[in-house]
């Protein structure tokens, strides 16, 4: 069981953007990342947990895999489940609870892996179950090897705190980081979103231009764990130490404030989501580098300043609308943007290519879908329109 510097910590993605979440923790210095199906795993002590949670931008949730061996049968499962040092990772007054996943082995019922591995650690430990705890224990057994991770994270980490009102079909926090990242935004130019919703996209970008944390205002499951170190953790969340090479993404504090004259613009024609989106950037501390205002596509017009990234996340088929009024959008965006924002770079994220063309913007050759509340959606870009 590891339990010193030397875990395996991995961080979940979602599927298609676990390249671009890799670049992101190579960016902000964790050691051994590598891509796999699902995330990337890197490697160090429960500090390097805690930080990972407090500063990765595009992780879903970040697990800290504490042992593995291999069980043929539920009863091999209890006895070796029972040999790892849960004292030293679980509190006795702390409840948890834990998953199961079950692929190509010999224990296919995963309730049944779930319970024999909450019995062990009961037994052993004396810990309470709870079906409510926060702190979840994930055993997965693949071709008959189980390993153990702890969900350190909790609620899911696109859960920032700030975001309490909520557009229809929201695009997630951590997401939108890993677009913006794949759009080459590094927190130096002004953005735009024309169809802003709650606002995610500005308020993403406008918190990696001022070096904001993104976890440093909620709470997380390894503050429940024994290996938790309160005033270590204290110091980690108010820290300010500088980007760890000189290539670093600005996601690591430290970095030069964005400058006041880059600013972060969001429109929508939705009078409610305009509010909606001031009232997310007042929480998350950008209302003074973010403007939100309500406006059609067609007044459209491209702010004041040097030429930056438009990003939109507009209607899909699926979701709103049918095909022809969002073809009448989507060509209506294109010539609005062609017309009024020369040089600047444009991300278009939908799930239908044909909407793509439709807008007659010359997008490279697309990345690989990913999925999107159950929608595989591509993000489209551009180079500086001319």
């Amino acid at each position: 069981m590891t339990t010193d510097g030397d875990l395996e910590i991995f961080l979940v993605a979602s599927p298609g953007l676990e390249a671009v979440l890799c670049a992101q923790a190579e960016a902000l210095g964790f050691a051994q990342a590598t891509t796999v199906k699902g995330g990337v795993t890197v490697r160090g002590g429960w500090p390097e947990v805690w930080r990972a949670n407090l500063e990765i931008r595009g992780a879903s949730r970040v697990l800290a895999r504490i042992g593995a061996f291999r069980a043929f049968h539920l009863a091999q499962l209890d006895k070796r489940a029972r040999r790892l040092a849960w004292g030293e990772i679980l509190r006795r007054d702390v409840p948890f609870r834990v998953e199961a996943s079950c692929g190509s082995s010999r224990i296919y019922h995963s309730g049944a892996a779930a319970q024999r591995i909450e019995t062990a650690i009961r037994e052993e430990l004396g810990a309470p179950v709870s079906p409510e705890a926060e702190v979840c224990i994930k055993a997965r057994i693949d071709d008959d090897m189980c390993t153990i991770a702890v969900d350190t994270s909790g609620e899911p980490l696109h859960k920032r705190g700030f975001k309490e009102a909520v557009a229809k079909a929201p695009m997630r926090e951590t997401m939108a980081s890993l677009f913006l990242l794949q759009c080459g935004y590094d927190g130096s130019e002004p953005v735009v979103d024309p169809m802003c919703g709650s606002g995610t996209f500005v308020i993403e970008a406008a918190e990696i231009a001022a070096g904001l944390k993104p976890g440093r205002a909620r709470h997380f499951a390894f503050e429940h764990l024994a290996t938790f170190d309160e005033p270590a953790w204290q110091r980690m969340r108010t820290s300010f130490a500088p980007p760890t090479s000189p290539s670093a993404f600005p996601e690591a504090e430290g970095r030069e404030k964005a400058s006041p004259a880059i600013r972060f613009y969001g429109s929508d024609f939705d009078s409610n989501a305009i509010g909606m989106s001031r009232a997310n950037a007042a929480r998350a501390g950008v209302s003074e580098m973010t403007e939100f205002r309500q406006c059609a596509i067609n007044d459209l017009a491209a702010p004041s300043g040097p030429p930056g990234l438009v990003i939109v996340n507009p209607p899909y088929g699926t979701r709103v609308g049918d095909k022809q009024r969002l073809h009448v959008l989507y060509r209506s965006l294109g010539q609005t943007l062609a017309a009024r924002f020369a040089g600047w770079r444009v991300g278009l994220v939908t799930n239908d290519p044909s909407l793509a063309k439709a807008t007659g913007l010359p997008f490279a050759p697309s990345a690989a879908p990913v999925l999107h509340g159950g929608i595989r959606v591509t993000l489209y870009l551009t180079g500086p329109l001319t």
